[in-house]
Order: structure tokens, then sequence, then C-alpha cells
């Protein structure tokens, strides 16, 4: 059985583990003791705070094996961004270069900085080890921070974004972020990346072009990858896009990535969660469904195939999965199809 929790302190050296094979471009866990610890140290502070309105308050799970007590997984949710630090993003848009007495009417494209997104809550940290991606582990990983969402709503923004991680090699070199280097920067992406994770973005005021760029002046290799994402984040765009999440021209300023979004009340999970009290009994057969307690520090959720009756309020819980959420009789939980 797998488990969702809060993570804690004495989780530090699986988290680094983490951090390091997770690679290049993942930028929300660098490779770097002093901010791994503050991001543990934060996230408990964020579970045990009283908040009538998010703020900058992070919230980071892991996914661990209950049997082994391994942790095989990452995924966070981000209050409101950019309320600390600029958050930034590109927006691609269109200009018209337009001559009646030419007969000349050309619409390019062009990419914008902007800090639009602020303040809005984001889906981030997502990170599974390869030998646990199976059975609906990749999916409870991603989707049950919807529940959570769904629960304690008022920690968050009415809109959720995710940074898809974008194009680069096994090196970890983006071809977007090359035209950047040898235009404006002077700095390879693993480096640039790197610096964003442990919060060091002056250069990005810095040095990033003020004025928006004609994509058609880009080399064609960045032009091809804007708005693309990596061969191993598809599966979780196409996830995020069943659940009604969908790109409105915004990508990464680093590795052109598409940023999607949704309103929460639109996320199919968030609208087809049900709130059901506990009754413990044995449970055969029904469909694979996400469930999570209702509690916040010591939130808990997992997947297992259940009945739900429509007509009811009421869940039958096996015995066992009801220790697994520190449930009993009585106790509420919220469930969704996975």
């Amino acid at each position: 059985m797998m488990v969702i929790r809060p993570i804690r302190a004495e989780d530090y050296p699986e988290l680094y583990d983490i951090a390091v094979e997770s690679g290049h471009g993942f930028t929300s866990l660098p490779v770097n003791d002093e901010l791994l610890q503050r991001k543990i140290s934060r996230s408990e502070s964020s579970f045990a705070k009283k908040v009538l309105k998010p703020g900058d308050e992070g919230y980071l799970f892991v996914l661990e094996d209950a049997e082994t007590g391994a942790v095989v997984g990452t995924s966070a949710i981000e209050a409101a961004v950019g309320l600390e630090d600029a958050f930034y993003h590109y927006h691609l848009g269109k200009v018209v270069h337009t001559s009646r007495a030419l007969g000349v009417y050309n619409p390019v494209d062009i990419l914008t900085l902007c800090n639009d997104y602020t303040g809005v809550s984001e889906l981030c940290t997502l990170f599974l080890r390869e030998s646990c991606r199976k059975q609906n582990n990749g999916r409870l990983l991603s989707k049950f921070r919807f529940l959570f969402i769904a629960e304690f709503r008022s920690r968050f923004s009415d809109r959720v974004i995710a940074e898809m991680r974008g194009v680069s090699d096994e090196d970890g070199h983006s071809p977007f972020w090359k035209w950047l280097q040898d235009s404006f920067f002077s700095v390879d992406f693993p480096t640039a990346d790197y610096l964003t994770g442990i919060g060091q973005k002056v250069f990005i005021a810095e040095l990033m072009p003020k004025y928006p760029i004609y994509v058609s002046l880009l080399s064609k290799e960045a032009q091809a990858v804007i708005g693309k994402v990596h061969e191993k984040t598809r599966p979780a765009l196409a996830l995020l896009q069943s659940e009604g999440f969908s790109n409105t021209g915004y990508v990464d300023i680093f590795d052109a990535g598409p940023t999607v979004e949704a309103k929460v009340e639109h996320i199919r999970s968030v609208r087809g969660s049900r709130r059901l009290q506990v009754r413990i009994g044995a449970v055969s057969g029904g469909q694979p469904y996400m469930i999570a307690n209702t509690k916040l520090e010591d939130f808990r959720a997992t997947w297992l195939y259940l009945q739900p009756d429509e007509d009811s309020d009421q869940l039958i819980l096996p015995a066992d999965y009801a220790s697994l959420l520190q449930v009993s009789n009585g106790d509420w939980v919220r469930v969704a199809r996975i």
C-alpha cells in the first residue's frame, strides 16, 4: 500500500536522493542541502499555520511505501506564487504588421516577459521514482492534490497553474535557452536553472531582454520547442489536460515548456469529489478511487477499489485502509475517481 503524507524533517536524506535523481530542469528540487532543509521547514510551518487566505505557504508531500517506510516520490502545492520573489513567464502573443497601401498583412508571434501569474496557486515538485511508476501511483501522486485543495479551499487561489518541463537533452541543455544564452546571458541552462531553484533570481531582471522578442528572430531549434514538453513529462501533461487544464500561451523563461492552468471550480476531481462518513467493513470489487482524510497536519491519502453509494453519505472502508488513513467509524473522508 502507498500513502501520501506531509513531509517530515527525518525525510531529508530521501528527499536529497530524489533531488539528485530528478535531474536537470527540475527547478523546485535543486541539489542543495540548505535549500532542501528549508523547504521541509517551510512545509511544516505551512501545515501548522492558521490561514484565512493564501499567502507564502508551501505544502510538500511525500509518497511512502507503507510496508517498507521508503519515500518513493514527492508532490507539492504553492499557495500563492510571486508574493516574495518575482514569478516570471513569457507570454506568446501576436502583433500585426500591416500596410493597406502595399497590401501587406503580416501577423508575427512575439514573446513578452511578464508576471501575470502572481498570486495564483501552483502544482509543483512532482517526482516519482522510476521503480514505482506502475499501477496508479503516478496518478495518485499528482491528483491527490485536488482533494487537498477541495478540502482546504481557503488556503488556495481560485486559479491553479502547473509548469511543464520543456525540451532539453540528456545533458540538460535546452535549445530555447541556448539562444538566450548566446544572445543575452552567457550562462548555460543547468546553471541558470540551479540559480533559480535556490532563489537567486536577480540575474533574470538584470539580463533578460526587457522588450518583446520576435519569435522569427530565434534559431529554428529554439522556435521548434516553444510550448513543447519533455518526453518524460507528456503523461503528466495529459493527466492535467484530462482534469481541465489548458495552456493559454504562457511558457517557461528557460526551456519554453508550457504552463497550464485551470479554475479550481472547473477541475474535474475537485468538482467530482465527495465528502463521505466512514463505516469500517469489508469491500469486494468496485472501481479505483483516491481517498483522503480531512485532517490538515495529519493529512493522509491513498487509492483503492471502492463502491461508494451515490445515494448515501456513508462509505464502507476496509480496516487496514482506515488505519492507513488514520480514520475511525464516523470520521469524514473525501473521495474521487482516480
